[in-house]
């Protein structure tokens, strides 16, 4: 029996390699600021370790406060669309921490986790590298052996100092800049756009996918200091939305402002902020194909048409069934929420019952106090150690005005919206990722 025979046989199931990473090397996501590494020290020993898999395919580095998980999977299905081979990593997942490992939509495979983990357990034992810090050269390393030629790779946390910032991308792009994971990146927007622009690299073009007067001036100059080519999108495109089309996809209207012409597009990416990310999307697009990108207005029509089937793409404004209308959406930060609230304001129903839940390191009172008042709480909590307690969310909402039930977990709730709602009526599930990934767990269960 051969060295590479011997190891085979000392690797973990799929399973207990998932509960190795979660309880040896905890995840933010799941446990906070205890799981965050501030630095790139690990990350550069990883990369020599594994030979810098990152630099055997060209990549685009996607940052921002929101919107960045949805238009790197815009792009992921625009260039998978347009025939290229497309490794597309994300976070957080879900359900399944494979989500976060693409190619051409395809989750990793289980079995190369388990002999990733198996076989590199050694040196991660010794490095002690995070979760997020061993997920991304996961990822790094299986887009090389599958020989994808484009990557697109998400921020997980900041920019300046995350672990996927070690890439010399084509294209950065930042989708825009809001309050969130303050006591990481600072308590300004301007302190947290300095974060969000570290991801700026020399002579790489970046697209700004909403600026304004204050964040403005931080990339400037940055983009000065890197002698980078700084695109502001909003000065590109403008995104205006047009309707629902009978095969149930937004149709927005897309004016070129350069060009001064106008056209539409449908893409089954149903939450009217979408239109923001698009105007962020079409302006990357225009520096991809002035980097060789071979990319088509086909390619781009009939992308951004499937981007959840071609990508796997979950829990934006994700529409789950009718009567009662029940939808899902992962926004967990003012910005954000404030964005879905607008879409539920706009959006026909009897009764509003919302089943929301939160993680204990959120600006509570500032999302509380934009939820709507007509609406029937279902006040419950996240499965993971950062969950806020659903009587802490209850004392805290009625102080907004907010009233409702508490329930001990998201199929509680779920149970009894279900006995309550009428057919016309709209059930909400949301406040937090991992509230979602609850929900939509129990769907599949």
């Amino acid at each position: 029996m051969g060295k590479s025979d011997a190891k085979i046989n000392q690797y973990m199931n799929y399973q207990e390699i998932i509960e190795y990473l979660i309880s040896q090397l905890p995840m933010y996501q799941r446990t906070g600021k205890a799981a965050y590494k501030e630095g790139l020290e690990n990350t550069l020993k990883l990369d020599a370790y594994f030979n810098s898999p990152h630099k055997k395919y060209p990549t685009i580095h996607v940052g921002g406060t929101n919107g960045k998980g949805s238009v790197c999977h815009m792009l992921a299905s625009v260039l998978q669309t347009a025939g290229y081979e497309v490794g597309l990593h994300t976070s957080p997942h879900l359900i399944d921490f494979r989500e976060r490992i693409r190619v051409n939509g395809e989750m990793m495979d289980k079995q190369a986790v388990v002999e990733f983990i198996s076989y590199h357990k050694d040196f991660f034992r010794k490095v002690q590298p995070s979760f997020f810090e061993m997920s991304v050269f996961m990822a790094f390393d299986y887009f090389a052996k599958e020989k994808v030629n484009a990557g697109v790779i998400e921020v997980g946390l900041g920019g300046r100092l995350d672990s996927t910032n070690i890439i010399r991308p084509v294209l950065s792009v930042i989708t825009n800049i809001g309050m969130d994971h303050t006591e990481f990146l600072g308590d300004t927007l301007e302190k947290i756009a300095a974060e969000k622009a570290g991801i700026i690299k020399d002579k790489t073009p970046v697209v700004i996918g909403e600026a304004i007067d204050i964040t403005r001036p931080v990339f400037e100059k940055t983009a000065k200091i890197h002698h980078a080519k700084i695109i502001f999108a909003q000065e590109e495109y403008q995104a205006e939305y047009g309707m629902l089309s009978m095969n149930g996809h937004q149709v927005v209207q897309i004016s070129d402002k350069k060009k001064n012409t106008g056209f539409s597009v449908q893409t089954d990416l149903l939450g009217f902020y979408q239109r923001k990310n698009l105007v962020t999307l079409f302006a990357a697009l225009d520096e991809l194909i002035a980097a060789g990108f071979q990319i088509s207005s086909d390619h781009i029509t009939n992308g951004l048409k499937n981007v959840k089937k071609i990508t796997g793409f979950r829990g934006r404004w994700d529409i789950c069934s009718y009567n009662p209308l029940l939808v899902c959406d992962t926004a967990h930060n003012s910005e954000g929420v404030a964005e879905v609230v607008r879409q539920i304001a706009e959006t026909p129903y009897r009764k509003l019952h919302m089943i929301i839940g939160f993680v204990a390191d959120k600006d509570l009172n500032t999302i509380l106090s934009l939820m709507p008042r007509d609406a029937f709480y279902y006040f419950t909590r996240p499965s993971v150690p950062r969950g806020l307690d659903q009587k802490q969310l209850a004392t805290a909402a009625e102080k907004h005005g907010l009233k409702g039930k508490v329930f001990s977990s998201v199929t509680g709730a779920l149970a009894e919206a279900g006995r309550k709602a009428h057919k016309d009526d709209m059930v909400f599930v949301g406040g937090s990722t991992f509230l979602v990934a609850d929900f939509l767990e129990s769907e599949i269960l």
